[in-house]
């Protein structure tokens, strides 16, 4: 047997106990509409045939451009069995971002969602000029008409499905040839990387990377069986990805998809609405997605007061104290002392907190960045915990995570079985336990390498062995901890280095006022760092405590931002010579839309840099220490 996503969806289809289990469910104007694992397979076969038909051949790539939903599943299980490849690429890219990777990838095909046609509008006579088909999502037809005035080649998928269904007698050899040509070895997508630090990169995984990464990712973390998954990561996130399309045909995952119709801002306000209506047992997570939540659930308490508030904050602080690090528990004495005001604030009020994510939920899996302690912490006390992992593109992505049985608050897990990891120096010379140096993985998770860049190829990938480009060590429990990239390291005047990732997230999360924090240092003397704000909070604040005078702000700013210097959670975890010495508030948050935010909601560190390189430079400047004149007109705008 081929170890091939296709085969993972075929026996889930004619396995007796999962063929008529629900796989995928979406919100449509009738309600919630699913299809099970038997009929993911038959329309895909459907829709394989009509591509086919199209002409579509072995090694042509699609460009998939939607949010998640049920067609996105068969669109791209279509396109494997027709031989193609699948391009994933997130709705939240700028037109000429889009251009740019359906050319590189040699797209013949592009399929749109309706949230994504104006986009694809502001592309049409370049799309047309190139021969790129496009296959629309959905039933509107006066877009799918004025879709048609740019380019005759435009298909609507439900059509697609219905002629695929007629034409099955005359291709149903030639299906079956296709599948059966599909190897081990074939790629599956070609997932653009983030662009974080740089101009993105085309990563090609293949079937036996996904088939891989699935199995090792199902095995460690002993998910249950028919487990039922929230989906609001995008399909274009590969850890959405995995899960949400493989690992689930393993299992018998059902995934609901949040509600996207009416764009980004419906989606937001569909997410707690969905939850309650789908009544998950786990959901996906990335650090900005669950610091929302922690943040909202704060707000929450806080307006309320009195004893709830008392409760609550009483409560989260013996729960952390109970719990330890997770792996290695407190003593008796001081389990026994925190159980009475922990099991009270939980009966009391965690109790009700909980109901946010349904009457099931168990837990999130994080992952897309280094998740905060103080969110582990919080989440675990609650009675929600966050198991965070890590991963990486390259690497199918899952490489570690901590599961229900084996946890430590601050770690990224245990490395998967299936998957060798080690840690190096910047000469490759392995490093003992304990030490800090790069990570470096070996399995068949890994990439079979950047389309068409075989020198970035070459780069990352040494006998078998991927270079992550993290930094991290392994403990004596075998838990892995991801410190920062490479790349992003701050550098002194004397060439020492520093991952600022874990200071930024400490500095987020232990100040109520600070929203986002890029810590900078190219060979200078001291560290400096760009902050946004709260503004809800700000403005919350300057009313609760009178507060006029922008000055007075800046002093309440200034003592949010150092709060982590004092916190208990971070105590002598960060050298006091890479702390900031003077920090410059940026009026705007950085987001999507200004590109300084991508859309795994990982901040464009090269970008902001590089946006604000002259707000970097006046720090360093003797005026520029002392002179705060720039804050205090930030804080102005916001109170």
């Amino acid at each position: 047997m081929k170890r091939t996503v296709l085969e993972m969806l075929h026996s889930a289809a004619n396995n007796n106990d999962f063929k008529d289990v629900e796989y995928v469910s979406e919100k449509t104007d009738k309600g919630w509409e699913s299809l099970t694992f038997s009929q993911v397979a038959e329309v895909s076969d459907y829709l394989a045939i009509s591509l086919l038909n199209l002409g579509l051949q072995k090694n042509n790539t699609v460009a998939i451009i939607s949010e998640g939903r049920t067609s996105w599943i068969v669109a791209e299980y279509a396109i494997l069995k027709a031989g193609g490849i699948s391009v994933p690429l997130s709705v939240k890219l700028q037109p000429d971002e889009l251009m740019y990777r359906i050319k590189h990838a040699e797209t013949k095909f592009v399929v749109i969602s309706k949230n994504c046609v104006s986009k694809t509008i502001a592309l049409a006579d370049e799309i047309a000029h190139l021969g790129i088909g496009v296959i629309y999502l959905d039933n509107d037809t006066e877009t799918f008409e004025t879709l048609k005035t740019s380019n005759k080649h435009v298909y609507l998928y439900e059509k697609l499905v219905e002629d695929g269904k007629k034409l099955q007698p005359k291709y149903s050899e030639a299906l079956q040839r296709s599948i059966a040509e599909v190897e081990e070895n074939d790629v599956v997508t070609i997932s653009y990387t983030s662009g974080t630090t740089g101009n993105p990169k085309g990563i090609m995984l293949t079937q036996l990377n996904y088939w891989a990464n699935a199995h090792d990712a199902l095995r460690y973390f002993k998910l249950e069986f028919y487990s039922k998954m929230f989906v609001v990561l995008p399909l274009d996130h590969s850890f959405a990805h995995t899960v949400g399309f493989y690992v689930a045909t393993l299992c018998g995952i059902h995934i609901s998809f949040v509600d996207s119709r009416g764009g980004a801002i419906n989606q937001l306000k569909n997410i707690p609405i969905n939850i309650k209506e789908t009544n998950p047992n786990f959901m996906l997570s990335v650090p900005a997605l669950t610091g929302n939540f922690m943040r909202k659930i704060q707000d929450g308490i806080n307006e309320k007061g009195g004893i709830a508030k008392f409760l609550f904050n009483k409560g989260i602080n013996a729960g952390i104290k109970y719990y330890g690090n997770g792996y290695n528990k407190p003593n008796f004495f001081l389990r026994l002392w925190k159980y009475p005001i922990y099991k009270l604030a939980d009966v009391v009020v965690f109790k009700k907190i909980r109901k946010i994510f349904g009457n099931d939920f168990r837990f999130f899996v994080g992952g897309g960045a280094a998740l905060d302690i103080k969110q582990q912490q919080f989440f675990n006390a609650l009675g929600v915990p966050v198991y965070q992992g890590y991963g990486l593109s390259e690497a199918s992505p899952i490489i570690s995570v901590n599961t229900t049985y084996a946890h430590k608050f601050g770690s990224s897990g245990g490395v998967l079985t299936g998957i060798k990891a080690k840690i190096v120096d910047p000469d490759g010379n392995e490093l003992p336990i304990g030490k800090k140096g790069i990570l470096c993985i070996e399995g068949l998770n890994v990439m079979k390498g950047y389309f068409k860049n075989p020198d970035a190829s070459a780069e990352v990938l040494k006998d078998g062995w991927l270079n992550t480009g993290d930094m991290g060590y392994i403990d004596q429990d075998n838990f892995l901890y991801v410190t920062g990239r490479e790349k992003a390291l701050l550098i002194s005047s004397d060439g020492e280095k520093y991952s600022p990732e874990s200071m930024e997230d400490a500095i987020m999360n232990s100040g109520d006022l600070i929203y986002q924090v890029v810590l900078y240092n190219d060979h200078c003397k001291f560290t400096t760092a760009l902050v946004t704000l709260d503004a809800h909070r700000v403005k919350d604040y300057a009313k609760r405590n009178n507060i006029t005078e922008p000055q007075k702000m800046l002093e309440a700013v200034k003592k949010s931002f150092f709060a982590f210097s004092t916190d208990p959670a971070y105590k002598n975890k960060f050298p006091r010579q890479w702390i900031p010495s003077v920090f410059r508030i940026i009026p705007e948050p950085f987001t999507e839309q200004n590109q300084m935010m991508n859309s795994t909601m990982k901040l464009v560190r090269f970008r902001i840099l590089q946006n604000y390189s002259d707000v970097l430079k006046s720090m360093y400047t003797v005026e520029g220490k002392t002179d705060c004149q720039e804050n205090l007109d930030a804080l102005q705008k916001l109170m």
